[in-house]
């Protein structure tokens, strides 16, 4: 699992529950956390305000899915969850851990690992290098951009933002079934 957000600036249609301002981002709009499988597709969805930390967003959306995880047998392999340097694992993993106690032994959250300078000058490469578990969350998030209704938040409540991104995401996956 690879779990990413991205801050949306607000139109002047949304409402009072979505409006925050992420300073990383300069965005005056809601954060869409994302959590994708290996090829992309979606398993968790959740909106916050922009203001809602990369980590208490995450919590957040991992807690509205907890029965996923408590439905999950013990003697399955643990899930990895890959995230950027923007998350702080230990502290994620602690909060959890007091939503559900087995958690740890359940899913394992490591950063998703970055190339060193001196592997891109074995490389000979030079400024923006492609991760690639970074970049399937990345792709992710392009093929939200191609839904025309997702370019900004126009949603008065998080609730509906979250619905248009699953909906987004249950068309994007229709079409890939019928073309095949």
């Amino acid at each position: 699992m690879i779990i990413d957000s991205q801050a949306v600036q607000n139109t002047c249609n949304a409402g009072v529950e979505s409006k925050g301002f992420c300073r990383y981002k300069l965005t005056n709009g809601i954060k869409r956390h994302l959590a994708v499988d290996s090829l992309g597709f979606p398993f968790f969805t959740c909106c916050t305000k922009a203001n809602v930390s990369d980590d208490k967003g995450l919590i957040m959306m991992l807690t509205n899915h907890m029965d996923y995880f408590r439905r999950k047998p013990m003697n399955v392999h643990k899930i990895t969850i890959l995230v950027d340097s923007g998350y702080h694992p230990g502290f994620i993993m602690a909060e959890l851990e007091k939503i559900y106690p087995q958690i740890g032994r359940k899913i394992r959250i490591e950063k998703s690992p970055k190339i060193s300078p001196e592997q891109k000058k074995l490389e000979r490469k030079k400024g923006f290098v492609v991760v690639k578990a970074r970049w399937i969350i990345e792709r992710s998030n392009a093929w939200m951009e191609r839904c025309k209704n997702l370019v900004k938040n126009f949603e008065r409540t998080l609730f509906n933002s979250t619905q248009k991104v699953n909906l987004c995401f249950i068309r994007l996956l229709l079409k890939r079934l019928t073309a095949s």
